[in-house]
């Protein structure tokens, strides 16, 4: 049986359908993720599972039961469901053990002081306890927070957007340790968020929502190589689409090569099967593209995007398409140098290609001169 059940749920404001017939389900001790832009839906859902928003369609079950349908919820307070909030929500005149067992009024003292002492330990905060929640600092007032959900022992564990006001430094660092906590713990939670790589550090399984409908739910690694349309295909990692011509249902041939496809093409005209000269639009991710100074096919770098350990290059082709490239930083080009490079493709992402254009399409990168 699954932990959480989501079937056909709807919610609307007025006449503005937010939430539109979604439906999914989270086993125990899986982290699940509602992934998407603002304004999508993700954190109404997630309220709608907490139960601070009702629904206009649909039934959400937890372990089974019904915890709201259609003119019914159960109070959130029975729901057995613990929230971390992305401003922390802190009693700020309580010390950090008060804010942790601040939910454990029904232990015994002994009882409730023994779990508050665990729970900082859990979450690296042991001997922290007499201090105040200005004391600490945003990453630790957050570990506070997670504590805090945790102790009553809750079924499900939701998280809306809980490390949005660190740094990235540490909301990747913290992400990373949130995760190993929850699955020490089996604890079954959704995380709400719009920072895919956090999304990718601490889910099992993401639900990529736009306009409230869930686009793909899927592990991360499906999602960047195998997205099922153009939204989730822009939205998770970065790439660029590629005009090409389908050779046969295997095969498809652009400016670079030729593509060997695991999966059948999806040919422009829409018919079953896609048929030789048939256009599509190919996803070529950076590390699609590889630097090879032994490659007769040569480049010329246009924008370099340095990232630490790796150059992201953006390059101009003999045609004057440009693509993308992720290269170690030990090869560090010169804007307008030539390099030679060779495609690497493992997973080919095909689509029809667009009335409205031909030209190649660079997904949502930021680059340097």
């Amino acid at each position: 049986m699954a932990h959480l059940e989501l079937e056909g749920i709807v919610q609307r404001y007025g006449s503005h359908t937010v939430v539109d017939g979604v439906g999914f389900s989270v086993e125990t001790g899986t982290i699940a993720c509602l992934l998407g832009p603002s304004g999508c839906g993700k954190t109404t859902l997630l309220r709608c599972i907490a139960g601070f928003e009702a629904i206009a369609a649909g039934e959400i079950r937890v372990q089974g039961r019904a915890v709201s349908r259609s003119g019914w919820r159960l109070p959130p307070e029975k729901r057995e469901i613990g929230m971390v909030f992305q401003d922390y929500a802190l009693f700020p005149h309580l010390s950090v053990a008060a804010n942790v067992g601040f939910g454990l009024s029904g232990l015994a003292a002994g009882q409730r002081r023994d779990r508050v002492a665990e729970l900082l330990a859990t979450v690296g905060l042991d001997g922290q306890g007499g201090k105040y929640p200005h004391e600490l600092s945003g990453g630790q007032q957050q570990r506070v927070a997670l504590a805090r959900a945790l102790a009553p022992q809750p079924q499900l564990l939701l998280l809306d957007e809980p490390f949005s006001n660190l740094d990235v430094g540490l909301r990747e660092r913290l992400s990373l340790e949130v995760r190993d906590i929850l699955k020490s713990q089996n604890i079954t939670a959704v995380l709400v968020t719009h920072d895919q790589h956090e999304a990718f550090a601490m889910a099992d399984e993401v639900g990529v929502m736009a306009a409230g409908i869930i686009q793909q739910w899927d592990s991360p690694y499906r999602l960047y190589h195998q997205p099922v349309n153009r939204f989730v295909a822009d939205f998770v990692g970065q790439g660029v689409f590629m005009a090409g011509t389908v050779i046969d249902e295997r095969r498809v041939q652009v400016e670079l090569g030729v593509l060997e496809s695991r999966l059948p093409l999806e040919c422009s005209q829409g018919c079953g099967a896609c048929g030789k000269g048939c256009g599509v639009e190919v996803l070529l991710r950076p590390d699609d593209i590889v630097h090879d100074d032994r490659s007769e096919l040569l480049a010329e770098v246009r924008l370099k995007a340095f990232r630490g350990a790796e150059i992201l290059y953006t390059l101009q082709l003999a045609s004057g398409v440009e693509v993308l490239s992720l290269v170690p930083s030990h090869h560090n080009h010169a804007i307008g140098e030539q390099i030679g490079i060779r495609l690497d493709v493992d997973h080919v992402v095909a689509f029809k290609t667009p009335i409205h254009s031909l030209a190649p399409v660079a997904l949502g990168i930021q680059f340097h001169r």
